[in-house]
This record gives C-alpha cells, structure tokens and sequence, in this order.
C-alpha cells in the first residue's frame, strides 16, 4: 500500500480537445485532513480537473504530483490503491445487491476485512439494513449515491475525489454524507469534492477553489471552514 498521502500539487494543467480548451493553466494544493470544494457553473472544467487528479484523464500540459512527507510518490497500481473516486458512473452492477458490489470490490482490493469494512461503510451512509440485499437496479438514485460512495471509501483511500456526491438526495441523506465526509477529513485524506450543494459542504469545506472558463479564479483557505454563506458569496463573485 501507499505510503500516506499529505498532499497533491497540480502545476499549470492545461486539458484541451481538439481546439476546444477546457482547462487553462490550472495550479492549486490539495491537503491532507482537508476538503476542498470544487465550485463553479456547467462546463467550467470540474469534472476533467477532477479526472486528471483521478489519473483516468491525461493532461495536455502540466503535472500533478503526489508527495509522501518529502518523497514523492510514484504513479502505478499502489497509487490509484491509494484513491477512491465517485464519478457520474456509479460503477456498481445493478443485477447485484449493496452487500454483493462491495463484496467484488473487497476482492479486487485484497482486503481481509472486507465485509466487516462493508457493513460498517453502509451503516455510516445510512443505507437501510432492508435493501442492502436487493439488487441495485431496485434502488433510487439516492441510494445508488450512498453505495457508490461506499464503494469508493471501501479501500481506505487516502484521496478522495467525489463528483457531485449529492446528487439526488434529500436533505438527510446530504447530512449523513456529510457526516461521512467529516470523517474522512478526521482521517487525514486529501478530499476533493465537485458540488453545486453548498449547504451540504458548509462546515465540511476548508478550501475552495472556482473554477470558471477553465480556469482558476479564485483559491481560498481557512481554518475554521466556510459557511454556507460565505460559499454563496465566493460562488457569486467568481463564478459568475
């Protein structure tokens, strides 16, 4: 496994296809034991950020760099170990239930613990004991959110990168994700979420970034986090 991740310096990222440019000499930090809130309007370049990052897309100029304390880490199989990701793409299969999809995933992690990892990540998503074994397809779109983020938190990754994690539930279960979001902060991972819910990410988020056109205009910290006013207040002025 890899060593711990403290951090993720991305260095002039410049993504284009063909002649369109969708991200424009992009450079920020991620940190461990941080949430950044990736926030910005449709077709900023959030997601292709988010893929890059992931290391499922490849920039067309730039880096991004994983360190180790002072040591850099090596791209392969032990860092993508070390990432867990949530895209649009649930990437769970509908023909088996909750329980059977984090089963498979445990297997292709090797992990010894798996289903014990299993059952503990559903109760903290908040996915009711009574549809944990019915297939997947049977489910709401919220509930496939709740699996599909245990899925990507199964592993004990040390970054994690969510794509609108919120999407499609309700305001309890955006509280119990959040709650899960938390943790993982407490944990000390390198957290990265794209989301249009601020509510949700107030007082989870410490850092902000907007993305706008491709590019970064604007990269904030504090300590004490953000509420979901000042969140507004960012968006607005930088995003729009």
């Amino acid at each position: 496994m890899t060593s711990a991740i403290d951090a993720v310096a991305i260095r002039g990222l410049t993504k284009r296809y063909g002649a369109t440019r969708v991200l424009a000499n992009v450079t920020m930090e991620l940190r461990a034991g941080s949430l950044c809130a990736l926030v910005g309007p449709n077709g900023a370049g959030k997601t292709t950020l988010l893929g890059i990052v992931s290391t499922l897309v490849r920039p067309s100029s730039g880096e991004v760099s994983y360190r180790a304390g002072t040591a850099a880490v090596a791209n392969g199989g032990g860092l993508r170990r070390a990432i867990g990701v949530l895209a649009h793409d649930s990437f769970l299969y509908g023909g088996l239930s909750a329980e059977e999809n984090l089963a498979f995933y445990a297997r292709l992690y090797e992990l010894e613990d798996g289903a014990r990892r299993a059952a503990a990540l559903l109760d903290e998503v908040g996915l009711a004991e009574e549809a944990r074994t019915r297939p997947v397809k049977t489910y709401s779109r919220g509930m496939v959110q709740r699996v599909a983020l245990a899925r990507a938190l199964l592993h004990e990754p040390r970054v994690l990168l969510l794509d609108e994690p919120f999407t499609g539930i309700d305001r309890t279960g955006a509280a119990a994700l959040a709650r899960t979001l938390a943790r993982a902060v407490e944990r000390g991972c390198v957290c990265l979420v794209v989301s249009h819910d601020l509510e949700a990410l107030a007082g989870i988020a410490d850092h902000v970034a907007v993305l706008r056109r491709g590019k970064l205009e604007h990269d904030e910290r504090r300590a004490g986090g953000f509420s979901e006013q000042e969140l507004k207040e960012l968006y607005h002025r930088h995003a729009e």
